[in-house]
């Protein structure tokens, strides 16, 4: 039997999996590797360890899994980029996109290219501020670390300098450069003009499916060029779906991205957290992002103080589907009602008209859902041709969010998919494409259709 192996780095979690011809998983491993400190004493990952784990463990599975391991790929996070020398060596740590920078960079790049608005609204990116717009790390290097930036020749994105591990090629790929990067002109296709004006080069963009061919413990196998975990866990869906969807992405984040939309992004829309990435045939994503496991973990943690309530109490809340149709028919929120931006913050509800946790808890989860449904309204094109929603990720297992999603759109399919790693598979499934036994056909979604109450 064959086999592909995949590295899932999160920020979180690093996990290296192997699948099976059939795209089912047969081997998984977690790796832990405690985060260290950079030069300023800030938390980053441990670039050296996660190398090391990396050659160590693709050996091992190469010599021990019993499969006929024919090619590995990569998926991280992004937001994330890798400096090299002169010699092909990697320069300084992995910077941590949460670092604190000066404004004043990118504001150099608003004066000089048309405003925020317009450099945005090119780029197709929000300005996030830190370190999270990539392309920023560059003009940070540049200002603060002279000295390694003058040593750099290389610059890669993260999943393509651990693809650069074993390759040893310079690359690039459409889904981390079309990241929020601030590198990338969607009107034209191409990388913006301050990269060239700053001398900056860059390599040109390969096609997801790019392999090379190594030689790892006596063997050649098919190396990916990696790919970014958000597009990564869209290629399942965009490979497999019969109708045009939005992917709703759920945890910390939940991120709508609709790839039927091509709708051109509009400076008030990114004032509100949209975006658009590249998918894998480089054609815009619309997307937007709303923080909906963190204001969910923040607010329950205020509700379990008041209740005094179990940590994990939530878990095991059910659905009340008289109070949900009696929220939905009166429309208004308690939580959110002034619709204010810090709701995570601070609850906005006087707790003590609910008598227990468990109704307490289902007015929130609706209340969220609908601040969760503005965030997923912007990515909806004009005419509307979307015909099904798709949730996948935490909140697909939580009842008053799918059942309150189905209420709230009520003309659309409301799916939660049973994918596992579905950013690993997508992964697994753009490096092997084309080849034989590998059929991406036969991928199953696994999707489940949630009425409305």
């Amino acid at each position: 039997m064959k086999g592909i192996v995949v590295f899932d780095i999160g920020k979180t979690n690093k996990k290296v999996l192997l699948f099976d011809e059939h795209f089912n998983i047969v081997q998984q491993k977690e790796g832990k590797m405690p985060p260290v400190v950079d030069d300023d004493g800030f938390e980053c990952d441990d670039i050296e360890r996660i190398e090391q784990w990396i050659l160590e463990s693709l050996e091992d599975m190469v010599k021990d899994s019993g499969y006929d391991i024919v090619a590995v790929n990569f998926s991280t996070y992004g937001a994330t980029l890798v400096f090299l020398d002169n010699d092909g060596k990697r320069i300084g740590p992995l910077n941590n996109y949460l670092k604190p920078v000066d404004d004043n960079i990118a504001g150099q790049l608003f004066d000089q290219y048309g405003g925020q608005d317009e450099f945005c609204r090119q780029t197709a990116s929000p300005s996030l501020g830190l370190l999270l717009n990539s392309g920023i790390q560059i003009l940070w290097m540049k200002k603060e670390r002279p000295e390694l930036y003058a040593k750099t020749k290389s610059i890669l994105h993260f999943p393509q300098y651990l693809s650069y591990l074993l390759t040893n090629k310079i690359t690039s790929e459409p889904t981390s450069i079309g990241c929020h990067t601030f590198m990338w002109n969607f009107d034209d296709q191409c990388y913006h003009q301050w990269l060239s004006d700053y001398n900056i080069e860059l390599p040109v963009p390969q096609t997801n499916n790019k392999t090379e061919k190594v030689n790892i413990a006596g063997k050649a196998i098919d190396v990916g060029i990696g790919i970014h975990d958000s597009s990564s866990s869209l290629v399942p869906y965009l490979m497999g779906a019969k109708d045009n969807f939005v992917l709703l992405s759920t945890g910390t984040w939940c991120i709508s991205m609709n790839p039927f939309n091509d709708e051109i992004l509009t400076a008030d829309e990114l004032r509100q957290d949209c975006l658009d990435y590249l998918n894998i045939y480089q054609k815009p994503v619309k997307s937007a992002r709303y923080f909906l496991g963190h204001i969910h973990d923040v607010n329950v943690e205020v509700l379990n103080g008041y209740f005094n309530a179990p940590d994990d109490a939530y878990k095991n809340v059910a659905l009340d589907e008289n109070a949900l149709r009696a929220y939905i028919k009166n429309g208004k929120q308690v939580f959110f009602k002034n619709g204010t931006p810090d709701g995570y913050i601070d609850i906005h509800a006087d707790l003590s008209k609910f008598s227990t946790f468990e109704e307490a808890y289902n007015q929130f989860v609706f209340d969220l859902t609908l601040e969760n449904a503005k965030s997923l309204k912007l990515v909806l094109p004009a005419d509307d041709d979307v015909s099904s929603l798709i949730v996948s990720g935490g909140f697909a297992r939580n009842p008053i969010y799918m059942r309150t999603l189905a209420s709230l759109f009520p003309d659309k399919k409301i799916f939660t998919s049973e994918i596992d790693n579905a950013t690993a598979l997508g992964a697994a499934m753009v490096c092997t494409e084309n080849r034989e036994k590998f059929d991406v056909s036969n991928v199953e979604l696994g999707l489940e259709r949630w009425e409305k109450a």
